[in-house]
């Protein structure tokens, strides 16, 4: 599974969210390669997940692959809606 952070300019958000999911995902026992980017790059970017902020629901609003949280540094927020997709999605 291919999973990608999201914020403003792909530098700190990014990569703090960037940890939070590599964290939650190794608690759930799940592999998953996890990168971080911009707002403009991850346009063109091939992958199954993309996980961001709420500010930028407005930005995701044609996709479904995509977890918004309120606090990027919160695992059990993030395990939490992580978990909640996985289920839906049957992945």
């Amino acid at each position: 599974m291919k999973i990608i952070t999201v914020c403003g300019m792909g530098v700190g958000t990014s990569l703090m969210l960037k940890m939070t999911v590599e964290s939650v995902m190794n608690t759930l026992g799940r592999q998953a390669s996890v990168e971080h980017w911009d707002m403009g790059t991850v346009k063109g970017k091939e992958c199954d997940l993309i996980v961001t902020s709420e500010e930028f629901r407005s930005n995701f609003a044609d996709q479904d692959n995509v977890v918004f949280v309120h606090n990027i540094m919160d695992a059990n927020e993030v395990q939490t809606k992580l978990s909640a997709y996985f289920d839906e999605k049957g992945v």
